[in-house]
This record gives C-alpha cells, structure tokens and sequence, in this order.
C-alpha cells in the first residue's frame, strides 16, 4: 500500500484579493498514486452524463492529465486554456456545464477568475470545481463564499476526479431540467392567461356593443369615450396597465341603458322629470349588469356558467375598474352628480376621467335632439365646468391631450 504525503509550499505573495498564494504550482497527481488503469476499470462501469468540461489551469500537463483522466471516465467534449487571461472571453464563447478551475496562476489568479464568473447571471449556478495545491482555510472559505460547487486539494486521487465532476453535471443536468420545465410552465400559463384576457375583452365588447345597439344614434360613441379616457389617464402619468384597462372598461359606462324602456331611451324630444328619473337608473343598472350575482342567485347560476363567473368575478380587477365606471361616471366634483351625490376625490380616478370624455363626446356628437358643437364651444362648455362638473386636475389632463382627442374623434366619427 502506497502513503500519500500532501506537499506543502511556500507563501510568498498574494492574490488579487489579498489571499496567500503559493509560490509554485502543484502536480494535479502524484506519480505513485492509483495507476490509470485501475481509474479506468472503475469508471468505465459507471454512467458518464454528457456535458462540456472546462479546464483552466497554467500547467498544460495539468490539463492533460485532468482530460486523459476525465476521458477515461467516458467524457469527451473538453475546452481547455493555460492562459488565465483568456478564461472568461473562453467561457462565453464555449459556455461550459462544468469548469475545472487552478487557482495559483500568473496575471489573473482563479479567485479572480470565480468572482468574475459569478458576476454573470447565467453563469452564476454553473459549477465550478476548484483544483489547488493551497490549503490555506482563508482561501477555501473566499472560494466557497464566491460560489465554488466542490474544492480540491492537489495533488488528488485520480478516483475522485471524474465522481466530484460527474456528480456537477448531474446536478447541472437536474437544475436545467427544472429550469425548462419551470419556463415552459410560464409559457403555458402566459398562453392560458392571453386566452382568458382575450376571452374577458370579447365579452367586455359584446356588452358595449349591446348597449350601442339600443340607443343606435350614438354610433362609435363607446369606442370614442374608451379612447378619450386613456388619452387622459396617460397624461396623468397614470400606469399602462391601468391605461389600457380604462380604455376597455370606459366603454362599458353606459351598458345599464340596456335596462332603460325604449320610449324613454329614444325619445327625440326633452325629457319629462319622472323619465329623466328613469334615465338615471341606467347607472345602477350598468353596476348589477357588471357585477357577478351574489347570494342564491350566485349559486343558481354557479354551475352553468363557471366560465363566465371566472370572467366576470369580483376579484377581475377589470370588472371592477368597468363597475365602478358606470355607477360614478354621472357624478360631479362639486357633489351635485347622480347616483350618490360623491364629490371630489371621494370620486375613483376612472369616474372623474369617464365624466371628461363622456360629456365632450356628447357635446360634439349629433344627438335625435340636437346637433353636433363645434370643437371650440365643447371646449368652452368644458371649461366652464372646471371644479363643478370635473376634477380641474383631470380636465387639465383632457385639453394637454386636445391633439389626439381630436384625431380619435375623426378616425372615430359616425
């Protein structure tokens, strides 16, 4: 039985970051360790997992011997360098599975090397064996810190070599596995997500469409409030996410007509007081349409039209925002508005945005009971109303946007 003694060496300068390293480099092996061929007995009755192997190390018979080793053992795809200057610009070019990493090196040590390698996101999992004659605990314990998946002390057995690297790539090959499988998780949930948005829009349009159709002179009039008030939100720096909720939900302010009698909704003349009490009710009735049943209706309803319940839920941040749309879109900043008489900022955001872009459509839309305004007069009706009818923050934000109100109105005309 052969005794292996560890040499030891002196310390006689430091590395880049301030750790002891030995003056020379150390063997990978020792000549009377186990012969090759009892190494490649072991190893050849093993499963060898597929993977590029990264040799860095300034010695070339140290790369030679980690490579015939290593080969032995059943790997075959090597990328190797004894220049420490090029180890980082070889990895992107190589993108390894697994690097064998010395540490003593001239210009650029592997400390060095490792806190590099950990700097770039997608090599920061990627396993990194450190081969090196020092023993110094301080240097273990930086590799160790940096991220290193094994350490090894030169010279090592040969028997060790080839397990600690298969034993890398399995673990590589199992966290790239989860990876995929975690990403083609978030593919399929993005897919199934855009369904049910898609899904949640058409309906949102289906409704809109249906109250356009009972009052038919309004035209594109849902469409043109819709846009309006993303207009608006968007120079009231508000978020795209919102943004682009609003614009959708903003269509849906006025679906409670689909409620309203037809002699009172079409009726080409001035309203009697009692009708215009009923015309008021359309923003309750816009609310109950929106809102998901709830008590015994709910549950009658539960179990034919779950789909539908998923999309219309209370807990849909879009269903909410369309809601609360139509029951406060008649409100007024000064708290003379209809259904609950709210004033200011006790109105949500969307209701004092809705408010803008519905009036100015109304005013510069031809009605059964009265003809389109000129721009300039709208503009002057609107500005009359600053802190009565609306939030002078908000309809500042409206004139900010005059350009593009104007160019939705045109590409939107009836």
């Amino acid at each position: 039985m052969t005794t292996t003694v560890q040499p030891t060496f002196p310390v006689t300068h430091q590395s880049a970051q301030g750790l002891p390293v030995p003056e020379v480099n150390a063997p990978l092996v020792l000549n009377s360790q186990v012969p090759i061929g009892r190494v490649e007995h072991h190893a050849r009755s093993e499963s060898v997992p597929r993977g590029r192997i990264m040799i860095v190390d300034d010695e070339s018979t140290n790369v030679e011997v980690a490579k015939r080793l290593l080969s032995i053992a059943g790997h075959d795809d090597f990328v190797t360098t004894t220049d420490s200057t090029r180890a980082i610009n070889l990895l992107h070019t190589a993108e390894p599975d697994v690097v064998l990493l010395d540490i003593n090196m001239p210009h650029v040590d592997g400390i060095s090397i490792l806190s590099q390698i950990r700097s770039v996101p997608k090599f920061r999992q990627l396993p990194v064996l450190i081969l090196t004659a020092n023993s110094h605990s301080e240097i273990k314990l930086r590799c160790l810190e940096l991220g290193a998946t094994d350490f090894l002390l030169k010279p090592i057995d040969p028997m060790e070599l080839a397990p600690r690297v298969r034993n890398a790539l399995q673990s590589k090959q199992y966290r790239d596995t989860l990876v995929k499988y975690t990403q083609n998780l978030e593919n399929i949930v993005r897919k199934r997500t855009k369904q049910l948005e898609d899904t949640r829009r058409d309906a949102i349009h289906c409704l809109a469409r249906a109250a356009e159709l009972r009052d038919n002179d309004t035209g594109n009039h849902v469409i043109r409030v819709g846009r309006y008030a993303g207009i608006v939100a968007r120079q009231l720096e508000l978020s795209e996410d919102f943004i682009s909720d609003l614009e959708l939900a903003a269509q849906l302010h006025d679906v409670g007509k689909i409620a309203i009698p037809d002699s009172i909704l079409l009726k080409p003349g001035k309203l009697e007081p009692e009708e215009y009490e009923v015309i008021q009710q359309h923003v309750r009735h816009g609310r109950q349409i929106i809102q998901p049943y709830v008590g015994r209706e709910a549950d009658t309803m539960r179990g034919h039209v779950r789909a539908g319940a998923e999309i219309l839920s209370d807990d849909n941040s879009l269903m909410r925002l369309a809601a609360s749309i139509a029951q406060t879109h008649h409100e007024k900043f000064d708290g003379t508005g209809y259904p609950i008489g709210l004033a200011g900022e006790d109105i949500p955001i969307e209701g004092r945005i809705t408010a803008v872009a519905d009036v100015y459509d109304a005013l510069s839309s031809e009605r059964p009971y009265k003809k389109a305004m000129p721009r300039e007069k709208c503009f002057r009706i609107m500005e009359d109303g600053r802190g009565s009818h609306f939030d002078p923050v908000v309809l500042d934000a409206f004139f900010r946007g005059a350009s593009e109100i104007v160019r939705v109105q045109v590409e939107f005309a009836d």
